[in-house]
C-alpha cells in the first residue's frame, strides 16, 4: 500500500512543522513578557515609534522625514541627500550626517541603509528589548521560519496527495477516501496557520504585544489630535513613524523616497 507510505511522510512533515511553530511561539512568549519595569505606564518617542512599527529602517525614514522638513537636510527628488546643517541634534541626526559623509552629500540608499544599521539605533532596538517592547531577534526570525516550515508541510501534503491518487497501488481503497486521508493532514496545517496569523502574527513584527498596545494608545491619541492644531508636526511625524514614508504628501519627498529602495537592507521587507 505505497499510498499509506505517502500518507505516513505527509502526517510527519505536517506535524513537525506544526509543533515547531507552536515551541517557538512558546519561547516567543517567554522570552516577552508583557513589558519590563521600564515598559510600563511610559508614551513611546518618534524613534521608539517608529522602531516597533517598522524597524531600523523605519527609524532612518523618520529621522530622514523630520531634518528634511525642518530644511537642515535636503531631500531631492532624484534621490540623493545634502546637509545643510552638520549639527546633529541627537545621536539618530548625527548617525544620518556621518553616514552621508564629509563631502555632504549622498545617495539616500545607501545613507537608509547605513542609518538603520547604526550604534544609535542598535541601542535603541536594545532599550525596547529590555523593556518588553520590541521582540527580540532571534524569536523573531523563530517564528518567521516556523511559519514557513508550516507553509511548505502544507504544500508537501498536497504534492503527496496528488501522487497517492495518481500511482496505482491503492488496492480496493477508494479515491475520495484516500483524498479524505491526506485531507487531514492538510487541515491541520492550514489551521495551523489561520491561528499563527491571529495569534502569533504579532511575534512576527518588531513590538511585542506590549509595544503593540503602546502603539495603538499612540495613534488612538494622533487621530484624536486630527490634521491641525498646536501638535501638528508631531502628529504629521507620527503618522511617519507608524505608517512609514507612504504617510509623506509632499510630492517632492515622496520622490526622494521613491529611490530607497535601491539598496535593500537585511531584515526588511521591501514595501
Amino acid at each position: 500500500m505505497f499510498w499509506s507510505f505517502l500518507l505516513l511522510l505527509a502526517w510527519i512533515a505536517a506535524g513537525t512543522a506544526c509543533t515547531r511553530l507552536c515551541l517557538a511561539a512558546v519561547r516567543a512568549g517567554a522570552a516577552d513578557p508583557d513589558a519590563g519595569p521600564n515598559g510600563r505606564g511610559r508614551d513611546l518617542t518618534l524613534y521608539e515609534a517608529a522602531f516597533l512599527s517598522g524597524g531600523p529602517a523605519r527609524v532612518a525614514d523618520l529621522t530622514l522625514v523630520s531634518m528634511a522638513r525642518q530644511r537642515r537636510l535636503l531631500l531631492a527628488h532624484t534621490g540623493w541627500a545634502t546637509v545643510v546643517d552638520p549639527s546633529g541634534r541627537d545621536e539618530m541626526e548625527r548617525s544620518v550626517i556621518g553616514a552621508i559623509g564629509p563631502e555632504g552629500q549622498s545617495r539616500i540608499a545607501p545613507v537608509r541603509a547605513a542609518t538603520a544599521g547604526a550604534e544609535a539605533v542598535r541601542g535603541l532596538a536594545d532599550r525596547l528589548v529590555a523593556a518588553g517592547l520590541a521582540v527580540p531577534d532571534g524569536a523573531r526570525r523563530g517564528i518567521a521560519f516556523a511559519v514557513r516550515q508550516v507553509r511548505s508541510a502544507a504544500l508537501a501534503v498536497l504534492a503527496l496527495g496528488a501522487v497517492a491518487l495518481l500511482v496505482p497501488g491503492r488496492d480496493t481503497v477508494p479515491r475520495d477516501l484516500v483524498a479524505l486521508w491526506f485531507a487531514l493532514p492538510l487541515v491541520l496545517t492550514l489551521s495551523c496557520l489561520a491561528v499563527a496569523r491571529i495569534e502569533v502574527h504579532p511575534y512576527s513584527r518588531w513590538a511585542s504585544p506590549a509595544g503593540q498596545r503602546l502603539l495603538t494608545a499612540l495613534t488612538r491619541r494622533t487621530r484624536t489630535t486630527g490634521p491641525h492644531g498646536a501638535g501638528d508636526e508631531r502628529t504629521y511625524l507620527t503618522s511617519v513613524a507608524v505608517l512609514g514614508v507612504r504617510a509623506v504628501d509632499e510630492p517632492d519627498l515622496r520622490a526622494a523616497f521613491a529611490h530607497r529602495e535601491t539598496q535593500h537592507i537585511p531584515g526588511e521587507r521591501l514595501r
